[in-house]
Order: structure tokens, then sequence, then C-alpha cells
């Protein structure tokens, strides 16, 4: 999380609030969660109207930025995709870029977010979804993406949604995952108040969870991030693999100070 100049108060409220809304989700069924996915958030910022999405202004170059941040991930990987597909797209505006790399771009939500932008790309298509199906035909997809997406997911529901996305994935289809590292968290309001979260970051993730359940699904191989550049050497991928697992077994202070510098977040590349 970004700087917050609330008062204590304020973000305890904050906290308060978004925890008793978030353990609904974590004692929901998967039916409930179909509807609470698409409410709570708005329930949230109607109760919090300081939260800081609400107040943050976000001007042209710093939004330009963001997207050129994931761009520059992005870009290598799209020399040979025709179709992508960005789970949870927000404003969109990553996938209006993209949509000038690639034939066709889906963006894939629980609702529109848009914001109603203009100048749509005529290869652009949002779909509003339930979160769980989506009516598109199997192996049609090169490029998956999503971005501080699986943090939000109950946990139960993770494995559906990888499995979802290597259903649409081609042959040789990738899946681009960026989410925050759970030794350095928690990433939500959580941080101020608790070792774990505790609000809509359902669950933090570290590389080795990642991996079990990739694998689990059926993908082959996980490229890790690091660096700028995606470690193709699998004994780099097992070298960061130990030291995480080294870092894991020290005290959890110590744990967030180092994993602040080194496992801040998780970008992966999952490989069918």
């Amino acid at each position: 999380m970004g700087k917050d100049n609330r008062t204590i108060e304020r973000l305890r409220y904050h906290y308060e609030v978004e925890r008793e809304l978030a353990e609904k989700l974590r004692h929901s069924t998967r039916e409930q969660r179909t509807n609470l996915y698409k409410t709570l958030y708005d329930e949230l910022f109607q109760r919090v109207p300081d939260h800081p999405r609400l107040r943050r202004i976000e001007n042209p170059e710093s939004l330009a930025r963001a997207v050129e941040a994931r761009m520059t991930i992005l870009r290598p990987l799209l020399n040979d995709v025709e179709t992508f597909l960005e789970f949870a797209p927000g404003d969109c505006r990553l996938a209006f870029e993209v949509a000038n790399y690639v034939k066709k771009v889906y963006a894939v939500d629980i609702s529109d977010q848009s914001g109603k932008i203009k100048n749509i790309p005529s290869n652009f298509e949002l779909i509003v979804y339930d979160g769980y199906n989506l009516d598109l035909p199997k192996a049609s997809i090169d490029l998956v993406f999503s971005y501080q997406f699986l943090e939000h997911l109950h946990p139960d529901d993770v494995e559906l949604h990888l499995q979802l996305a290597f259903s649409l994935l081609k042959e040789n289809g990738v899946y681009l995952i960026s989410t925050p590292h759970a030794f350095s968290g928690p990433h939500d309001i959580s941080v101020y108040f608790s070792d774990t979260p505790q609000g809509f970051h359902l669950k933090e993730w570290t590389y080795s969870e990642v991996l079990q359940i990739s694998k689990q699904i059926g993908f082959k191989q996980m490229l890790i991030y690091r660096f700028g550049r995606f470690l193709t050497l699998d004994i780099l991928n097992r070298i960061n693999l130990v030291l995480e697992s080294i870092v894991g077994k020290l005290p959890r202070n110590l744990q967030r100070k180092i994993s602040r510098r080194t496992f801040n977040s998780i970008t992966v590349l999952l490989k069918k």
C-alpha cells in the first residue's frame, strides 16, 4: 500500500469495516460469492468515503506510467500473440494499449469499471461475467494476464480460476500473474493492524504456493520475473524458491523487512 495520510482513527475505522465485509466473503458459499464480489466493494466505498481509491487523483501522466510499467513486462511477450485476455482490467487502459499489438483483446471483469472511456479500439471486447463461467471457446487465447487480482479471490476459487485460464489457453499459451507476496505483506489495510491479511486481500501468495497449485492444474513450468526479465534457466528459478523457503523460516518482523526488498511482489509466467 502507498502512503496514507489519514488519522489512526480513520485507518482503524476503514480496517474494521473492510474486515467485517471480508469476513462475509471468507465464510460464503460459491453461489453467494457470485453476488458478493459485485456488491461488497460498493458497500466499502459507501461506508468509507475517504478510502484512498476514492481520494486518489490520477493525472494522465501517472496513469500512463502505470500502463507503461506493465507494458515493460508484457511487450516482449506480445510478438507472436494474436489473442490477449486480461482479468480484472479496471479502467481498461492497459487492454487498450495491448490492442495496438495483437489482433484481439478481451477484458474480463465482474462489472464494467471502464468509466465509459471513448475511442475504444475495434479489436477490444469487454466481457462481464459471474466470476466463474466465461463463454469463450476453449484453447482460443495466447496470453492471459492478471494484475493485483489473485489476492482478492477466495482461496477456494483460485483453483477454479486457474482451471478456467488453463482451458482458455492455446497449446503453447501462457498466463502472466502479478500479485503481492505474502512475506512482505499484508498489502491491504491490514498492514497497520495485523501480521496477516484481514481485509479484501483474502489470501496473499508465495512463489512456492503459486507453483504448487499451478502444477496441479496442469501448467508445466513457472518462470519467475526478477531483475527486469523472466528467469529462463531452471536453476535460477530453483534458487529463488530456495531463498524464499529460507526467508519463510525467519521471525515475522525480520521476514517482512527482508521481503520488502526481495519478495515484495510475485510476477510469474505459467507455461501450458
